[in-house]
């Protein structure tokens, strides 16, 4: 698919695709015929009854886990030895998966073991095939593969699966509207309990998952995917996260490798989550297809904890109408808190992004936001303020590009700008929304001499690649999705959140947004 068809009818487009629910009784918090589901190590009970290993029924108990195995040959797959594991590792895993439609109200322990869902090949046209995760205090740690998977649900997103099994032949005439309320991967984030007058009695559950991935497996004889799963919360259909109707249950994910992710669409309604990654912290990873859209609840994210990674990463196009997100991505590679192939819309809530760079807001966005790119890397520990508003933290780690987004912001104020109590002074500003990038070359944390051609890896590593999305089905156009154009490594931006222009000027303390000015760069301690 060419970019140039991605004009504003795309953006107005992605301003509704978001407003979607899970479909929680608001009222209550509850869904009627709710499953109890309760696990532990020594036994794992659905509705009271103890489920026995390899028995059928709604929820089968096995230890048969998708991994990447060790001792295999490059005919196996893509997986470096970091990536593998014994059979005796693997086989210690617990796996409980739901294979019927329904809500299951999920709580306790699995030590070594994971939670998946899959209700067979032909529940991808289903729209009856939803299933529903009310966790509700529960702790999952799986050191081979992701501890929760969706595998098989309906995709509520009919015109992709239509272009994707080659019933359409041009992806590019397709509605780019994208409604996930019927998606068949649900989850929910349980309220405390509540009393006869629905009062909350306590503080939300707490849901905890440690997660491994699983590194791309070919198919038998071939070079095509038959397994990859980058993340620890991993589904590979549309998913829903949403909170009950406290909002105060959490999510929390501590990942191997990436954090959160969806082969297709995303949806955050509620819920408070903490992601903390050693590669991206969510990504959702359709190329020029997938939607990450955040309408509410709390999002904490520290993403590139290893050698590189982005806060929200989205091979397609990041929607944020409402909550609270603050997302950081790796100190030491040129990655963002937001990054996004596609438009980038910010029409509510609370944003604040930090990395070495962030990608381009579109001018359609609802909400004003401030770009504020710094001629060097700030170092973990420093404070940052932006008087007259909120924005006031204490980096944690290095960051050279930071954007911010609130209700609060106003066009025609003048805000001064402070790092560890210095007033900050920029040199340049873009015209239209979006720096893109700092206003100087990437520059390591302070104590490390910058590259002379730009940004390299340590000293015998291989450059970062961005992770790859999978195989790709055969297209009837024999394209991608979105092809990049002219070999670049990031597609040009559409109409309405095209690449700015620069301005060079005196140094200014005056950080005022204006109809044309979001963007400000080159800012150091004002002399």
């Amino acid at each position: 698919m060419k970019k140039e068809i991605l004009t504003a009818a795309l953006s107005a487009a992605l301003l509704l695709t978001a407003c979607s629910t899970s479909g929680v009784d608001s009222s209550s918090g509850q869904r009627e015929e709710e499953h109890i589901l309760t696990l532990s190590d020594q036994a794992v009970t659905l509705d009271g009854q103890a489920l026995t290993q390899n028995a059928g029924g709604a929820v089968t108990l096995s230890n048969d886990i998708v991994y990447y195995h060790d001792n295999t040959g490059e005919d196996y797959g893509e997986g470096t030895q970091a990536d593998t594991h014994t059979q005796e590792e693997a086989e210690a895993h617990t796996v409980i998966t739901i294979r019927e439609a329904g809500a299951y109200r999920v709580s306790g322990t699995l030590s070594a073991g994971q939670l998946a869902v899959d209700l067979g090949d032909e529940a991808k046209r289903n729209p009856e095939a939803v299933v529903t995760l009310v966790l509700d205090g529960v702790d999952i740690t799986c050191t081979v593969a992701p501890a929760v998977i969706f595998y098989s649900v309906y995709e509520c997103d009919e015109t992709w699966v239509a272009y994707d099994e080659g019933e359409a032949e041009d992806y590019s005439v397709l509605p780019a509207n994208v409604d996930t309320s019927a998606a068949g991967a649900n989850v929910v984030l349980a309220d405390g309990p509540v009393n006869h007058v629905n009062v909350v009695l306590a503080a939300g559950s707490e849901n905890t998952f440690t997660g491994s991935h699983v590194a791309r497996i070919y198919k038998e004889g071939t070079t095509k995917k038959l397994h990859k799963y980058d993340g620890a919360f991993y589904s590979k259909m549309s998913m829903n996260i949403d909170g009950e109707a406290e909002g105060t249950g959490s999510l929390s994910i501590t990942a191997e490798n990436e954090g959160l992710d969806s082969e297709l669409h995303l949806t955050i309604n509620g819920g408070q989550i903490n992601i903390q990654a050693q590669n991206d912290g969510i990504n959702t990873n359709e190329d020029g297809v997938s939607v990450t859209t955040i309408n509410g609840g709390g999002l904490q994210i520290n993403a590139g904890l290893g050698e590189e990674g982005d806060g929200i990463d989205s091979n397609g196009h990041i929607v944020i109408n409402g909550g609270a997100v603050y997302s950081m991505a790796s100190d030491h590679s040129p990655d963002g808190g937001l990054d996004a192939d596609g438009e980038i819309l910010i029409n509510g809530g609370q944003v604040a992004a930090l990395g070495m760079r962030n990608d381009v807001v579109s001018s359609d966005s609802r909400q004003l936001y401030m770009e504020l790119s710094f001629d060097s890397t700030l170092s973990a520990g420093s404070t940052v303020e932006l008087e007259g508003t909120s924005l006031s933290f204490t980096l944690e780690k290095g960051a050279q590009s930071i954007l911010y987004s609130a209700p609060e912001l106003e066009q025609d104020v003048s805000y001064t700008l402070k790092v560890d109590g210095a007033v900050q002074q920029y040199t340049g500003h873009a015209n239209g929304f979006g720096a893109g990038r700092p206003g100087g070359d990437f520059q390591p944390p302070e104590g490390q001499e910058p590259p002379e051609d730009g940004f390299q890896p340590p000293e015998g590593q291989e450059p970062p690649q961005r992770p790859d999305s999978g195989e790709f089905p055969q297209r009837p156009n024999g394209q991608r999705p979105s092809e990049l154009p002219d070999g670049q490594g990031r597609p040009q931006r559409p109409q309405g959140g095209q690449f700015p222009t620069e301005e060079e000027g005196e140094p200014s303390t005056d950080f005022t947004l204006t109809d044309s000015v979001h963007s400000f760069s080159g800012i150091t301690e004002q002399k």
